[in-house]
C-alpha cells in the first residue's frame, strides 16, 4: 500500500474511532448538523444516543447516554453526576451536539431542578427503560436532568 493510501486509511480509522461506543467515551461527533427538531418523539426508538460536550482543554468529549422525550421535548440525564466529568463540563458550557444514529444535532442544555419539572422526566425514564428504581436519586446522589433546547 502506498503512503497516501495508508495515511487516508489511518485517518478514516482514527476519525471513526473518535466517537463513543457503549461505555467507551470518544471525542467529537461527526456528520452534517441537521435542523433542530420541533418534536423529539422519534427518540423513543433510540435506546442510546451520543452527546458531545466542551472540555476545559479544548478537545470535545462524547459519551453514550439514555434520553427521553416528554410531550416532544428531549431530556437527558446523568446518574451519580459527581462520578463523571462530562456533567460538570456541560454545566460550564451548555452547548452540546447530539447524535442519534446517523443524525447530528446541536443543542443547549437547560438544567431542570424543581420536582414538578423532574417528576415527568423521571417517570419517562422509568417507562422507557423499564427501571425498577426511580432515577431521581441513585446511590444516595441526586441525578441531574437537562432539557435540550435549540441554540
Amino acid at each position: 500500500m502506498n503512503k497516501p493510501a495508508f495515511t487516508t486509511l489511518l485517518l478514516v480509522f482514527l476519525l471513526g474511532a473518535c466517537e463513543p461506543s457503549d461505555t467507551r467515551p470518544g471525542l467529537w461527533l461527526s456528520g452534517e448538523v441537521e435542523a433542530f427538531p420541533a418534536d423529539w418523539s422519534f427518540t423513543d426508538n433510540f435506546q442510546q444516543i451520543a452527546v458531545q460536550v466542551a472540555t476545559p482543554y479544548a478537545i470535545p468529549h462524547s459519551v453514550t447516554i439514555w434520553c427521553v422525550q416528554v410531550e416532544g421535548t428531549l431530556y437527558i440525564g446523568a446518574l451519580v453526576p459527581e462520578s463523571k466529568s462530562w456533567p460538570g463540563w456541560a454545566e460550564s458550557d451548555p452547548d452540546i451536539k447530539l447524535k442519534l444514529g446517523d443524525r447530528l444535532f446541536e443543542g443547549r442544555l437547560q438544567k431542570i431542578v424543581t420536582h414538578d419539572e423532574i417528576r415527568p422526566v423521571s417517570d419517562a425514564y422509568i417507562d422507557k427503560y423499564q427501571l425498577a428504581t426511580d432515577p431521581i436519586t441513585v446511590e444516595g446522589s441526586p441525578s441531574w436532568f437537562w432539557r435540550v433546547t435549540a441554540r
